[in-house]
C-alpha cells in the first residue's frame, strides 16, 4: 500500500514535472516567435523608413536639380519615363524650370552624365566664341561611328575641315547649283505632282521621304534609286537607312556598356542596326563600284557634278586616292543631311498649315500676286495658270512661305538636339562650370519653348515674327539653331530653303492637304537623330478647283 502510495507520488511528481516542463517550452517558443516577429517588423519598418527617406530625398533634388537623383540611377528612371512618352516636351520643361541649364545625372559609371543648355549665349559660346574646345567628341564619334564613319557630321579637327572645304567649293558652283535644280524639277513634276494626283489617302511624310532621297542621291551619288516610283516601291537601302538611323539614336539613351554588350551579343537593337547598316554599305559598295568602272572608260560621266564623282578626283594626305571606306562615309552623311532635313521640316510646315489655315490663305495669295508679275504683255489672263512651273526667281520671292516654313522648323527642328564635348575646363556665359572631358548637349527642341527668347507667344506658329515690312528676316544662329551655327552653319542652308519653297509651293497652290482626323491619327516626334513624326502624316489630298484658285486672283 505504502509502496503503491509512494510510486503514484512519484508518477504524480514527474507527470507536474512534464507538465511544468512543456508549458515552460511553450512559453519559450511563444516568447521566442514573437521576438522573431517583432524583429522582423523592426527590419520591415526599418526597409519601410528608409525607401520613404530615399524617396524623399531623392524627390526633394528635383526642385534643386530640376529632377529626382535616386541613389545608384541618378536621374535615369525620369529619362525612360520620357523616353516612353516625349523626350523632347519633357527636357523642355526641365529646362524652362531650371531656366535654360541643367546637369544631367546618370547611373554610377555610366556615360549618360552630361550638361544640357538651351541658353543662346550658351550656344553661341559652344559654336563660335569658343568652337576649337568644343568638338563631337570622342563619346559621339563612336556611338555614331558604325553609321557614319569618319564623314563630315562624325569629324572633327583636320578630317572635317578638308570635307567641308571640298564640299564647300563645289555647293557653290554653278554646274552643281543647275544640278540641283534640274533634278528638283524632275522630280516634282515628273513623280511628286503625278503620285498626288493619283493619291487621295497618304502618308505624305513617306512621300517627302522619297521625293528628297531620290534628290540627295542624285546629287551625292549621281544616282537614281527612283524611290518616288508610280507604285511607291519600298527600296532596300532606303529602309536600312531609316532603319540604321533610328537603331543609332537608341545608343544615346543608354549607358555606353549596355549597347556595347549588345552589340557584341548581337541581340536586341545592336543586332537591327547590324543588319541595317550591312544594307546600307551593299547599296555604297555597289555604286562606288559602277562609278569607278565609268570613270575609267572615260566618258561623260567625268563631267559629273555629284559629290562621289568630286571626291574620286581629289587626293588623301598621302597622295593616292580616297578609300572606298572614305568615299562610302562621305556620301552616306551627305544623304543623312539632304534626305531627312527637308523631308521632316515639310512634313511639319503642312501639319502646322492645316492647323492654323489663316496662313495657308496667306500663302496663296502671295504664289499668284507673283504668278501675276510674269511678262504678260498686258494680258494678266496668261499668267492664270493651274499647273505652273516656278522660276528660280518667283521662289526667291516667296518671303511669306520662307518664313512659314522657318516657324516649322523653329518649333519642330529637324534636329532636335545636337551634341559637344569639353577639351578643356570652361565656364559658360551663364556661369555653369564645366570639366574637361564633360559632354554638353544643347537643346534646339526646346529654345523655341522658352518666352526668354521668343516672348509668351513662343509655342505658337506665327510666321510674322520673321518679316520686317513683308520681307524675310532672318533670326541670330544662336537663336535659331535649326541650320546650326558657327564654322559648322549648314553649307546646304540655301539649297534646303529653296527646295522646300519649291516643293510647298507647288504643292499648296494645287492642293489643300488635311489630316486625316476620321482615322484618329495621332501625330507626335518620333525619337530618333532627325525629328520624324512617329505614326507618319496620313492625309487627304484635297485638289483645288479652277474656281478656287481664280479668287486668288480677283
Amino acid at each position: 500500500m505504502n509502496s503503491n502510495s509512494s510510486s503514484s507520488s512519484n508518477l504524480t511528481d514527474t507527470a507536474v514535472f512534464l507538465s511544468s516542463s512543456c508549458s515552460s517550452n511553450n512559453e519559450y517558443l511563444l516568447s521566442s516567435r514573437r521576438l522573431f516577429f517583432l524583429r522582423d517588423v523592426q527590419i520591415l519598418e526599418l526597409f519601410i523608413a528608409l525607401f520613404v527617406f530615399v524617396t524623399i530625398h531623392s524627390l526633394r533634388q528635383k526642385k534643386h536639380q530640376g529632377m529626382p537623383v535616386w541613389p545608384f540611377l541618378g536621374m535615369l528612371p525620369s529619362l525612360i519615363f520620357a523616353v516612353r512618352s516625349n523626350l523632347y516636351e519633357w527636357l523642355s520643361e526641365v529646362l524652362i524650370s531650371r531656366n535654360g541649364t541643367f546637369r544631367f545625372r546618370g547611373p554610377w559609371f555610366s556615360t549618360l552624365n552630361c550638361v544640357v543648355t538651351c541658353d543662346p549665349r550658351n550656344v553661341e559660346h559652344i559654336l563660335k566664341t569658343r568652337f576649337s574646345i568644343y568638338p563631337k567628341g570622342s563619346y559621339f564619334r563612336e556611338t555614331m561611328r558604325d553609321l557614319l564613319g569618319d564623314g563630315i557630321f562624325n569629324a572633327d579637327d583636320e578630317t572635317w575641315q578638308r570635307q567641308r572645304k571640298t564640299a564647300s567649293v563645289e555647293f557653290h558652283s554653278a554646274k552643281f547649283r543647275q544640278l540641283t535644280s534640274q533634278s528638283l524639277h524632275e522630280l516634282v513634276h515628273n513623280r511628286l505632282l503625278p503620285v498626288l494626283e493619283t493619291s487621295e489617302k497618304i502618308d505624305l511624310q513617306d512621300i517627302l521621304l522619297r521625293l528628297t532621297f531620290d534628290n540627295v542621291c542624285m546629287i551625292a551619288f549621281g544616282v537614281d534609286p527612283g524611290c518616288l516610283g508610280p507604285d511607291l516601291p519600298e527600296i532596300p537601302f532606303a529602309k536600312a537607312f531609316e532603319d540604321a538611323t533610328e537603331a543609332t539614336a537608341v545608343r544615346f539613351v543608354m549607358p555606353a556598356f549596355v549597347w556595347k554588350l549588345m552589340r557584341s551579343l548581337s541581340i536586341g537593337t545592336e543586332k537591327n542596326l547590324k543588319e541595317s547598316i550591312k544594307g546600307v554599305d551593299h547599296f555604297a559598295e555597289e555604286v562606288i563600284r559602277t562609278r569607278k568602272k565609268e570613270l575609267s572608260l572615260e566618258t561623260d560621266i567625268a563631267k559629273r557634278s555629284d559629290l562621289l564623282t568630286i571626291f574620286m578626283g581629289l587626293r588623301d594626305d598621302n597622295g593616292g586616292n580616297f578609300s572606298d571606306k572614305f568615299l562610302r562615309d562621305i556620301c552616306v552623311n551627305f544623304i543623312l543631311a539632304g534626305r531627312d532635313t527637308s523631308s521632316v521640316a515639310l512634313s511639319w510646315f503642312f501639319w502646322l498649315i492645316e492647323k492654323n489655315p489663316e496662313v495657308e490663305e496667306k500663302i496663296m495669295v502671295e504664289i499668284c500676286k507673283i504668278l501675276e508679275q510674269r511678262d504678260d504683255h498686258g494680258d494678266k489672263k496668261k499668267n492664270m495658270e493651274y499647273e505652273p512651273v516656278f522660276r528660280l526667281e518667283e521662289i526667291k520671292k516667296m518671303d511669306y512661305l520662307q518664313a512659314a516654313l522657318s516657324e516649322a522648323l523653329r518649333l519642330y527642328p529637324s534636329v532636335p538636339v545636337d551634341h559637344k564635348e569639353v577639351l578643356e575646363d570652361d565656364v559658360f556665359p551663364d556661369g555653369t562650370k564645366l570639366k574637361r572631358g564633360e559632354k554638353v548637349i544643347y537643346a534646339i527642341y526646346a529654345m523655341a519653348r522658352m518666352e526668354t527668347i521668343w516672348g509668351k507667344d513662343c509655342r505658337e506658329f506665327k510666321p510674322e515674327r520673321w518679316l520686317r515690312e513683308g520681307r524675310y528676316t532672318s533670326e541670330s544662329a544662336y537663336k535659331f539653331t535649326a541650320f546650326n551655327g558657327g564654322p559648322r552653319l549648314c553649307l546646304g542652308k540655301d539649297f534646303a530653303y529653296y527646295q522646300m519653297k519649291y516643293v510647298a509651293a507647288s504643292i499648296v497652290y494645287r492642293y489643300r492637304v488635311r489630316v486625316d482626323v476620321k482615322g484618329s491619327h495621332k501625330v507626335e516626334p518620333k525619337m530618333a537623330l532627325t525629328m520624324y513624326m512617329k505614326h507618319g502624316l496620313k492625309v487627304n489630298m484635297d485638289k483645288r478647283s479652277v474656281s478656287d484658285i481664280d479668287r486668288y486672283y480677283f
